[in-house]
């Protein structure tokens, strides 16, 4: 593709390893080869455990990868789902994040708030140890998105207009 244009080659990365990927040197291994092949990024998985995320890197950057890998940041919209779906793609979901979400099931709007909550959180520690680009998983669902980002700091030109408008 480099050939034919300038083209941006993102490709997958797993903080917590491929489900498929016997250990970590291998998946850190395919990676190798998805650079050496041209990719100029890589997009993880989404996680909830920053640790995991910064120890991927560390693995990475020791194998010779200096390509950015972005964090793929998965607001939780139903933690039902997400419990499942982590447990077919081999993402943890901690102790922690299934107690903040508990007795929610039938309160969409706490539901919401928390979920806003606790992905801000994710991305402000990521940001002070100076990661400064991530991957929304919206799932189709780009208010909780537009929340996150609004609680970080993020505002949309409409809404920077609004807030002028109205002082």
């Amino acid at each position: 593709l480099k050939s034919v244009g300038d083209f941006d080659i993102s490709v997958s990365a797993y903080p917590e390893k491929h489900p498929e990927s016997p250990d970590f040197a291998t998946d850190i291994d395919m990676l190798k080869r998805k650079v050496d092949n041209g990719a100029t990024r890589a997009i993880t998985q989404f996680f909830f455990d920053n640790d995991l995320y910064e120890r991927y890197v560390e693995r990475a950057r020791r194998a010779g990868i200096y390509i950015p890998i972005v964090p793929g940041i998965l607001p939780v919209h139903s933690f039902t789902q997400v419990a499942n779906f982590s447990s077919r793609c081999g993402a943890l979901v901690p102790a922690w994040l299934a107690e903040r979400f508990e007795g929610l099931e039938n309160d969409p709007q706490t539901h919401a708030l928390v979920a806003s909550a606790v992905a801000a959180e994710q991305v402000l520690d990521l940001v002070e140890r100076g990661v400064s680009d991530f991957h929304f998983y919206t799932m189709n669902r780009a208010d909780l998105v537009f929340a996150v980002c609004h609680m970080i700091g993020i505002r949309s030109h409409e809404a920077d207009v609004a807030g002028s408008a109205a002082a």
